[in-house]
């Protein structure tokens, strides 16, 4: 999510003498932002964030397209791609495919309301030691703060997409006709909880993206608070 850290310290801040250690702990040159601005701009860096990388992962076949982010089959289930595409039903195991990752783009669309609340109860505390901390502070930070929260809003809408994208269809059919064949072990996997974890991977891991970016490329600080923000930052 980009800008995700200059978003919790500027949530994080909960008085004006906090807000002002942290205006004059920043190098020369950047006294003349106000606490207003910090607190504007660093909310707007928010918005851009969500929009730039967790939204992209809720559009069509977002996780799909994605190679960082694709969901594959779990381990119990590649021997039934495989034997699929042996017995010329590889246009099926793509549906399969296609459709798991599907339901993971509908249950991505609950994450920024919790994303959100999680920053705006960061202490100062967090906010000063994730600014400070290493190049995936925040991102460690979220998922210990949101992982659990995120699991139960995700789980029962991908249960529920299941159905709506014709994966529970699909992917009955694809177990029966693997269930089929003679002298295999029979599965049946639970789908659900594979999906929402993958999802979950899958979050995190476009936020630690994004982390990356703001706090090793000056030039992905799209406004001058956030480069006076993180000028603070760069002199640790």
């Amino acid at each position: 999510m980009k800008k995700i850290i200059a978003i919790a310290l500027a949530l994080s801040l909960s008085s004006c003498a906090e807000l002002s250690h942290i205006v004059n702990s920043l190098p020369v040159g950047t006294q003349t932002i106000s606490n207003l601005d910090i607190a504007n701009g660093l909310k707007a860096a928010l918005d851009q964030g969500i929009s730039d990388q967790v939204s992209k992962l809720t559009q069509e076949k977002g996780f799909y397209n994605n190679e960082l982010v694709r969901i594959a089959l779990p381990e119990d289930l590649q021997k039934i791609d495989e034997a699929m595409r042996k017995y010329g039903l590889g246009d099926l195991a793509d549906k399969g495919l296609i459709a798991l990752n599907a339901t993971a783009e509908d249950a991505v669309k609950t994450a920024t309301p919790i994303f959100v609340d999680a920053i705006k109860n960061m202490s100062f505390t967090d906010a000063r030691n994730i600014l400070m901390g290493d190049n995936n502070a925040a991102t460690n930070y979220l998922t210990k703060t949101t992982n659990d929260k995120l699991y139960a809003s995700f789980s029962p809408v991908i249960k529920n997409s299941f159905d709506k994208v014709g994966a529970a269809d699909i992917w009955n059919t694809i177990i029966t006709k693997y269930n089929q064949i003679p002298f295999i072990n029979k599965v049946n996997p639970d789908l659900t909880d594979y999906v929402t974890n993958q999802a979950l991977d899958g979050v995190y891991t476009m936020i630690a993206i994004e982390e990356q970016k703001i706090r090793t490329d000056i030039s992905e600080r799209s406004s001058t608070l956030l480069k006076k923000v993180f000028a603070l930052q760069d002199k640790k």
